[in-house]
Formats: C-alpha cells, sequence, structure tokens
C-alpha cells in the first residue's frame, strides 16, 4: 500500500492493539507515511513501554487483554493529561464512552471498527494538530471528542 500526502513532522506514535493483524495494518500505514510506531500487544505491554519510551500519540483498541485501553487511557494521562489518543474499538461497553471523557482534557477521537484506513489517518492528524497544523491530510472529517 502507497500512501500520499503533505509532508508532516514525523510522529512517534504508541500502537496497542490485541489482534495483530490489525496491530501490522495499523503500522504500515503509521510507517508508510513518515512515522516511528511502537507496537504493544495489550495495554499492560503500552503502559510498561510508555515507562520508558517517548511518543507523541497513543492509537489503542480499548478491549484487550490484561489492561483494556479504557483503564490504559486514564492510567497514562494520569502523567501526560493532553496525550493525544486515538482509540478504535468495535465493542465500547456502557458507560466507557463517560471514563474516556473524563480521562482527561487532551484530544481524544473514537474509530468504530471497521473504518477505512483514511479515517485513521485523519484522526491522527485531528488529534495532532497542535503540533503540526501543516500536515491535514483533507479527507474524511473526524470530529475530536474534545
Amino acid at each position: 500500500m502507497t500512501v500520499a500526502g503533505p509532508p508532516c513532522q514525523p510522529l512517534r506514535i504508541l500502537v496497542a492493539e490485541d489482534e495483530p493483524l490489525a496491530a501490522m495494518v495499523v503500522e504500515e500505514i503509521l510507517l508508510e507515511l513518515g512515522h516511528a510506531v511502537t507496537l504493544a500487544g495489550d495495554g499492560q505491554a503500552a503502559l510498561e513501554i510508555a515507562e520508558h519510551t517517548p511518543f507523541d500519540i497513543l492509537v489503542t483498541d480499548l478491549a484487550m487483554p490484561r489492561l483494556p485501553g479504557w483503564e490504559l487511557i486514564p492510567r497514562l494521562r494520569e502523567t501526560r493529561p493532553y496525550l493525544p489518543i486515538v482509540v478504535m474499538t468495535g465493542y465500547l461497553p456502557p458507560g466507557v464512552a463517560s471514563t474516556l471523557d473524563a480521562a482527561g482534557p487532551g484530544p481524544l477521537v473514537l474509530l468504530q471498527k471497521p473504518f477505512d484506513l483514511g479515517t485513521l489517518i485523519d484522526a491522527v492528524w485531528a488529534v495532532s494538530r497542535p503540533r503540526d497544523p501543516c500536515c491535514a491530510p483533507g479527507g474524511v472529517d473526524v470530529p475530536v471528542l474534545r
């Protein structure tokens, strides 16, 4: 897959996804956009990686073993309240939307699986906008929850 788009300031993106194929597709698209990607197989692994690896954006699934995304997000935002986050989920448990909303003032986009890769690209751009406003992909309008 080849992704064309405007040159952007490369981002360091931590991806927490327990489905290997989904993780691989997300990694591939982000790498083709010039970003550095670190993969974590679940929320606990992402939390451990975050302790020693700098990153700019979290892209995470919600339903994962060991530590689900709805617990990972508030834990990371304890020390980084403005951390930009893209949530990818096929299942939004009752009450989790309000948990995510209360997890801090940073930008957060919620993507319902399945979604097309253009929507993911737009979501990453939308949450990183304050960091790199010149990098608009010009695709799908993705609402940032805050």
